[in-house]
């Protein structure tokens, strides 16, 4: 009966504290591995990329990381890099995790800085900053 009580609080709408935990640990491990230098890719080593948030699905055996080159840098360039050494930074990232198994990564941009400067420029619209007393 516990169990079940303990199960139905995951299948809520967000993640559970588990994927949350091992999402920022994926997280701080793959950023360590390209901030190192770690794979044998010169294009890769090349780019700036921030790791900027990792989700896992519920049985955690995939992770996908939302990434964006810094000083907006070629995006399309740096998906592709990330996903042509998929194999070698899951291996990476293996060796630095507790896990039992590596998840299968999958790369997205991180859109969340766009996202913010276009609230922003919402909110700084003559009619807006008027109808909000600014």
């Amino acid at each position: 009966m516990a169990a079940m009580a303990k199960n139905r609080h995951h299948d809520g709408p967000g993640p559970s504290q588990r994927q949350l935990r091992v999402g920022e640990l994926i997280r701080r491990t793959l950023s360590d591995v390209l901030i190192r230098g770690d794979v044998h890719d010169e294009d890769l080593n090349g780019m700036s990329i921030t790791v900027g948030e990792v989700r896992t699905s519920p049985d955690l055996k995939i992770a996908t990381a939302f990434v964006l080159p810094l000083g907006g840098g070629d995006a399309d360039a740096a998906i592709a890099a990330l996903r042509r050494n998929r194999g070698e930074l899951r291996r990476l990232l293996a060796k630095g995790l507790t896990l039992k198994f590596a998840p299968e990564l999958r790369f997205q941009i991180d859109e969340t800085f766009d996202r913010m400067d276009e609230t922003r420029r919402m909110l700084d619209a003559p009619q807006v900053r008027r109808d909000i007393g600014g």
